[in-house]
């Protein structure tokens, strides 16, 4: 066979050559809509290329983006590693302090930074020591020295620009993980294994996705490569949605409205939130007729699948790391399950879901024994594959983290049964061990959201005398609603043993959260541990 290297240029080529009429429509600040074809984004991220060259970029220098979801940064995804530049996505959800770290840790040596982001970036740019700053005047800003012009930078570009030398293993991309416990870590993506990885994610029982659908994601592109979705709709010339900053539940619902996507990505919160627009002004929103929606980046309450099933909607749990490019799993229901009831169906769609093709799994137990695929088992999720990083930018050795045989400590515990379903228990952080005997936070909150009084829910271990420790349960309750804790606790007991039923109820009027959505149960440990 032909040792023709996988690359990320030739997605970028497909998608200008085969799809250059697919549509990119992007939300800018003023919520008016930018629009550009396919044809626009081949030659605007090739002209990128060659000005960053012109510029003096060199192969492996990181490029920094500071920036929303819109069609320069989608150039920056394919423009960047066609220069040889490795694109560093900074997460502007982060502390300027935060941000200015990550990037002096990667050694950004260029910045793509949005006009209205422009504020932030001066917060921490003494700190930063980047050559050259490129303004995206996304919100219509006249951009002045000492900073450059992003449509100036495109104009001015070399007429000819070819396609910088590289090998499949060579640098594209790099993220940072949350570091919700410790240090961001930066994980460094290559053209093979992007490539890879945008293959799996398309496969039918996953995305399966053509030039006929379009995506909306309200996942950012600062976050794990934006789930792959740049890469799968370039790949497959799919129309391409993006919000802009844009992600209050009733502008999701308008741009829903206007360009009728059939596929939308993001997590839970969003879509918690936009469910109570759908329930409570039904005759104002709906979703396009049979739509699908990707959930990730933190559990999925069956609850949720269930109410967005009413408003025509089908709901897929998707489970995966930044480390993992990101996907890992997602649910559907094999074809030998099809006959399962509706009960049980529900309850598929709410695990994380079927073993992602190319990658290996195992779970190992405390004592550091494999434990059986039997759906009961419980251990800890480690993962290989081609797409899977093996170390951290700048990390010689991380044990906690990596095994000495090559794989990824998760750090999910986790069961999986005989027909390859995940089912995600918890973190091994945030795990409740009561008396010895562990108890699914997870478990706990899916079923406390359940409640039909229940917003959201986290559940987080605080120390005991007695059992060394005890569940606490932090409860937001929906607009209007009240659930003494005794009918909260009567409600668990339908599913937990009554020793593993909270006897503390905390209720708060918002769960604090990660840069990334995720609950971010260190606040509340701080809060209520030693209260």
């Amino acid at each position: 066979m032909q040792r023709v290297p996988l690359s990320l240029n030739h997605i970028l080529e497909r998608a200008g050559r085969l799809y250059p009429d697919s549509q990119i429509v992007s939300r800018r600040p003023d919520k008016s809509l930018a629009r550009h074809r396919f044809a626009d984004f081949y030659r605007r991220a090739r002209q990128l290329a060659a000005a960053l060259q012109a510029a003096g970029l060199r192969k492996g220098d990181r490029v920094a983006t500071l920036c929303w979801n819109h069609y320069a940064h989608l150039e920056c995804y394919f423009g960047i590693p066609a220069a040889g530049g490795v694109m560093h996505t900074l997460n502007l959800r982060l502390t300027p302090t935060e941000i200015g770290w990550i990037a002096n840790h990667a050694r950004d040596r260029f910045l793509i930074v949005d006009d209205i982001l422009l504020p932030l970036y001066e917060q921490f740019k003494a700190s930063v020591p980047v050559e050259k700053v490129i303004v995206v005047p996304f919100g219509g800003a006249k951009i002045a020295a000492p900073y450059a012009d992003y449509e100036s930078f495109l104009a001015g570009a070399p007429e000819r620009f070819e396609y910088a030398p590289h090998e499949e293993d060579d640098p594209v991309a790099m993220c940072y993980t949350s570091g919700t416990t410790g240090r961001p870590k930066g994980v460094v993506y290559s053209h093979r294994s992007t490539v890879i990885h945008t293959l799996m994610a398309n496969q039918p029982d996953h995305w399966g996705l053509s030039a006929a659908d379009s995506v909306l994601p309200a996942t950012p592109m600062f976050h794990a490569n934006c789930w792959g979705v740049p890469y799968v709709c370039a790949m497959m010339g799919i129309k391409m949605i993006f919000p802009g900053p844009h992600l209050h539940p009733e502008d999701l619902l308008d741009l829903f409205g206007a360009e009728k996507p059939t596929y939308a990505l993001g997590v839970p919160t969003i879509w918690m939130a936009m469910l109570q627009l759908l329930d409570s002004q039904p005759e104002r929103f709906r979703l396009p007729p049979g739509m699908r929606m990707l959930v990730g980046g933190a559990p999925v309450p069956e609850a949720l699948i269930r109410a967005y099933r009413r408003h025509g909607a089908t709901i897929c749990h998707g489970w995966g790391m930044t480390e993992m490019s990101p996907l890992g799993t997602i649910s559907y229901i094999k074809p030998e399950l099809q006959h399962l009831a509706e009960e049980e169906r529900f309850a598929r769609y709410a695990m994380a879901g079927v073993l992602a093709p190319m990658v290996d799994f195992r779970l190992v137990g405390e004592d550091g024994s494999e434990r059986p695929w039997d759906g009961k088992s419980l251990g800890e999720l480690q993962v290989r594959g081609p797409f899977i990083a093996g170390c951290y930018h700048e990390v010689a050795q991380d044990p906690e983290k990596f095994t000495a045989d090559g794989w990824l400590r998760t750090g999910d515990v986790a069961s999986i049964d005989a027909h390859g379903y995940v089912r995600i228990c918890d973190r091994t952080k945030d795990l409740v061990k009561s008396g010895g005997e562990w108890i699914s936070s997870v478990d706990m909150e899916n079923l406390l959201m359940a409640h039909p009084a229940v917003q959201e829910a986290a559940v987080i271990a605080i120390p005991d005398a007695k059992w060394s420790e005890r569940p606490l349960a932090c409860v937001v309750l929906k607009p209007g609603k009240t659930a003494p804790p005794e009918e909260l606790r009567a409600h668990l007991a339908r599913t937990f043993a009554r020793w593993q039923l909270p006897e503390r109820f905390e209720f708060v009027e918002a769960i604090p959260r990660t840069s990334t959505g995720k609950f971010w149960k260190v606040k509340l440990r701080e809060t209520f541990a030693k209260g």
